[in-house]
């Protein structure tokens, strides 16, 4: 089953009460070292491509599956760069806690383009030109502009700013 019919059926018993989702987002570079991003339809806001695992899906593969629903390219996933529990409000009342597993990945087929209902709109980015992000998107694409071979978190008993409430 879809994690969207899953969170659904979910939602029928809880109503708009906390439920968390594994959820996974890309920071896709191309040849030229640009990111791709998308604008949600959700908010309008410029994102990194992301989604929930559906059951029995393993993460890399969610991301793969998701970049190219998203936005019809083609991705070979080089390396998990984090991960963080990030909890959001939306505008009916729904909460959720997304544990987010955030990989990076290379472009290595398709165009760029809108490949689904969630995005407005998908493009190329260079790192120095982005158009307006949220922290918790800067937050990601930074672990991926770094060459730290290990993988981000939340250390024991801190928090990060990036990681507050968001409303989209």
């Amino acid at each position: 089953m879809p994690i969207s019919d899953y969170l659904k059926e979910l939602r029928s018993h809880v109503g708009h009460a906390m439920i968390m989702v594994p959820s996974v987002s890309a920071v896709v570079v191309n040849d030229e070292g640009e990111l791709l991003l998308g604008r949600r339809s959700d908010d309008g806001r410029w994102s990194l491509l992301a989604g929930s695992i559906d059951p029995g899906e393993q993460p890399a593969d969610a991301i793969v599956r998701e970049v190219f629903e998203e936005s019809a390219v083609e991705v070979r996933v080089d390396r998990v760069l984090g991960v963080a529990l990030h909890p959001v409000t939306y505008p009916n009342g729904d909460q959720c806690e997304f544990l987010n597993v955030w990989f990076r990945c290379t472009a290595i087929g398709g165009e760029a383009r809108v490949n689904d209902e969630e995005s407005l709109a998908v493009g190329w980015f260079a790192p120095d030109a982005l158009p307006p992000v949220d922290d918790w998107v800067r937050l990601r694409i930074e672990t991926a502009l770094k060459d730290d071979p290990g993988a981000w978190f939340v250390r024991p008993g801190t928090t990060h700013s990036a990681l507050g409430l968001r409303t989209p």
